[in-house]
């Protein structure tokens, strides 16, 4: 993988980039039924109807097919972009791979939906932790959850920092932008992964680069898309994405989140909603195998 978290000077800032930055979290409520979701997509199939939108994102990656034919070239490997943003989802937004089980609807607003880790967990990694990681107005995180973690990058000349208008430059107005995707389960266990390493920013041949992004989570499914978040459940996002997502499912320590959102470059400090998973081939591109 998407506040009123940034401003931005353009186009691109207006609308906001990823839109969980750029949208107003609403607060969480009682699940909704079927037909809201429904409803949603049916607003969305008739806000992008003829309107020559570009794929979309997130959608299952053991789904192939796909009919959207607005095509855009794909990015380059991350090692030749620079990392300009780091941030995570609560539960997955893509399906697929170790992260098939639908959490559920959710309240409508991009919270308590998504999908989750597929496997099963000790009652030690189950144990609950003696502090509040990433506290909301949407709850904070547990044992057992599952978030999405986006590695975003991009072409321009752009460093890290606490918006997404890092990814972008006054040079260039439209660069180009991938998302490594890595799905985590989080577990009460010092053993486990520790995000504050995985998440670690160096600098490779002059580009800022997260030198611990998982290599071993099975051969990523690369796709054309777009930018997620909740505010996208009605209309499409009109930016092109080349992403990445990795299968399997890293078990993290949930202490080293809380550690990574008390002190990070990017003033993250919660996860954020997801966007309902896109289904009509329509807005799907076709996924190369």
């Amino acid at each position: 993988m998407f506040r009123m978290k940034c401003v931005l000077a353009s186009t691109i800032l207006a609308t906001g980039l990823f839109s969980s930055f750029a949208m107003a979290d609403s607060d969480a409520g009682e699940a909704v039924p079927d037909a809201v979701i429904a409803e949603q997509r049916e607003e969305l199939a008739e806000a992008t109807k003829s309107g020559g939108f570009g794929p979309q994102s997130p959608r299952d990656i053991e789904v192939d097919n796909g009919k959207n034919t607005r095509a855009f070239g794909a990015a380059p490997a991350f090692p030749k972009m620079t990392l300009c943003d780091i941030h995570f989802h609560e539960n997955a937004e893509h399906k697929g791979g170790d992260f098939t089980t639908y959490a559920g609807n959710g309240d409508g607003f991009g919270h308590g939906t998504g999908f989750r880790y597929d496997g099963k967990l000790t009652g030690a990694e189950l144990a609950p932790v003696d502090r509040k990681i990433g506290e909301s107005e949407h709850g904070d995180l547990v044992p057992g959850d599952t978030i999405e973690i986006h590695f975003v990058y991009s072409t321009a000349l752009a460093a890290p920092g606490p918006t997404l208008g890092t990814c972008l430059s006054d040079a260039i107005n439209n660069p180009q932008l991938r998302v490594e995707a890595v799905i985590a389960v989080l577990v009460n266990d010092p053993a486990a992964a520790d995000f504050v390493e995985m998440a670690k920013i160096d600098t490779v041949d002059g580009l800022y680069q997260a030198p611990n992004l998982p290599d071993n989570l099975g051969t990523p499914v690369e796709y054309a898309g777009s930018t997620t978040g909740p505010g996208y459940n009605e209309k499409a996002s009109p930016f092109h994405v080349t992403w990445s997502v990795r299968p399997q499912t890293v078990k993290l320590d949930i202490n080293s989140i809380g550690d990574w959102l008390e002190d990070n470059v990017f003033h993250e400090d919660h996860a954020h909603g997801v966007r309902n998973l896109v289904l009509n081939p329509d807005l799907l591109s076709q996924i190369s195998n």
